[in-house]
């Protein structure tokens, strides 16, 4: 069997419309790039604009994880702007989370044009935490929103109002999603959980990172 081939999606923002300073939950990302190259997989790492993708500064690594992390972190640095990325030559696509996700991610055209793509051939998209963001927008080859009926895991409402953030997103994330016909299947808050429903697989939070990305191999045929 080939090696899968998987786009990995981070966001671009930066800033919150607060001024407070947001950008990509580190775990979320280099948990599963490094479960997918230890697996075999080629990764692609690409962003809305391109270039070094900006870092929460509350989920920066202590000292075991930044040597861990060094790869993931390093790859970090150059991704591909998401104009320039052709989904046919990708098996899989997997959304880390972050704050930043919550302002670039949602309506955005050229993610949505990949992943109506991805929906359209069958093949595996997965997120964890608030990577499901992504999802809000794009449509089905069914011209339904992508996790109409689905069963999925998300940064619930709960935890949002949990680290205080509830008022600086632009809308809660499960509430959405729930509105958009997804059936959330949520754990106790921090808690490791991530569901696979058909090749849509989501986990809720960033403990939940490293089970997400096994599932993504398994939809993947991967044995893990």
């Amino acid at each position: 069997m080939a090696a899968p081939r998987i786009l990995m999606v981070v966001t671009s923002a930066d800033r919150m419309t607060s001024g407070e300073q947001t950008g990509l939950w580190l775990e979320e990302f280099a948990v599963p790039y490094l479960e997918f190259r230890n697996a075999g997989a080629e990764v692609t790492v690409a962003s809305p604009a391109g270039g070094p993708a900006p870092i929460d500064p509350r989920s920066q690594p202590d000292d075991e994880q930044q040597e861990a992390w060094r790869e993931a972190s390093e790859a970090l640095a150059r991704t591909w702007p998401l104009r320039d990325i052709n989904a046919d030559e990708f098996d899989a696509v997997f959304l880390p989370g972050g704050h930043g996700t919550m302002f670039d991610l949602p309506e955005n055209p050229e993610l949505a044009t990949v992943l109506e793509s991805l929906a359209r051939q069958g093949k595996v998209m997965a997120a964890v935490c608030h990577g499901p963001a992504a999802f809000v927008g794009p449509k089905g080859p069914d011209g339904r929103s992508l996790v109409d009926g689905k069963r999925i895991a998300v940064f619930t409402d709960d935890e949002e109002r949990a680290v205080g953030l509830d008022g600086a997103v632009p809308f809660m994330l499960e509430s959405r999603l729930r509105e958009l016909g997804a059936n959330v299947d949520k754990a106790a808050n921090f808690q490791e959980h991530a569901v696979r429903d058909g090749n849509l697989v989501t986990g809720q939070n960033p403990p939940s990172s490293a089970l997400t990305a096994r599932l993504t191999l398994e939809a993947l045929g991967v044995s893990v």
